[in-house]
């Protein structure tokens, strides 16, 4: 993977929000209105990270699959919402205190989620024990959608957790492009934020995972 940084801050904020064919998929439409498609971002520049580090980096994956990796909203605490098990049972991020957390929020209609998901079920194994991976489904249509979708890819280490109401996706006040995967240390705070897909079991993601520590 390379990491290249856009020192254009302003534009890079503004592309996160807009619609499908940016860095991820469009979160304000509904899925009927939201048609599967490529992903495309333009390369930043490659500079040297500034040592506030708090410009965004442009993520570019082997398979094609582009995101965008923010600091802006680090040490902020996860939200305190409900979601849903595979059994039915009420969660929430709570859960999963006491060890680093990996939090993919994402849906079936969205291409780059999909694409990115079985490297994301690859993590989860790798890392079990050590850090705690989900993944927490967006689709209006609940379970089923999301149990076909996994049965299908072959994932096997990820619990298909629900979000039919968009809690979640609330709480960061619907300003996630989808997939919107965040980073949170053992305490719940953030460490950082990936808006789009990448390959998550790759060398350059596991040192961005060791920043949890």
């Amino acid at each position: 993977m390379l990491l290249e940084l856009d020192m254009r801050l302003s534009v890079i904020l503004l592309l996160l929000t807009a619609s499908v064919g940016l860095t991820g998929c469009d979160r304000a439409s509904s899925p009927t209105e939201q048609a599967e498609g490529e992903v495309v971002v333009a390369p930043a520049p490659k500079e040297k990270l500034p040592e506030n580090g708090t410009a965004d980096i442009g993520l570019v994956s082997a398979n094609g699959l582009k995101a965008t990796l923010s600091y802006a909203h680090a040490g902020s605490a996860a939200p305190e919402v409900s979601f849903k098990g595979a059994d039915g049972r009420e969660l929430s991020l709570a859960n999963f205190a006491g060890r680093p957390l990996l939090v993919n929020i994402w849906a079936t209609w969205c291409v780059p989620c999909k694409a990115e998901m079985p490297t994301l079920d690859a993590l989860a194994s790798i890392e079990q024990g050590k850090l705690s991976v989900i993944a927490i489904s967006q689709d209006l249509q609940g379970r089923k959608p999301v149990r076909e979708f996994f049965d299908r890819a072959g994932i096997q280490n990820l619990e298909p957790y629900i979000d039919r109401q968009n809690r979640i996706s609330a709480a960061f006040d619907n300003q996630l492009a989808l997939p919107a995967t965040i980073l949170y240390d053992s305490e719940g705070r953030e460490v950082w934020r990936v808006i789009g897909g990448v390959e998550w079991d790759d060398e350059e993601m596991a040192s961005l995972l060791d920043e949890a520590s």
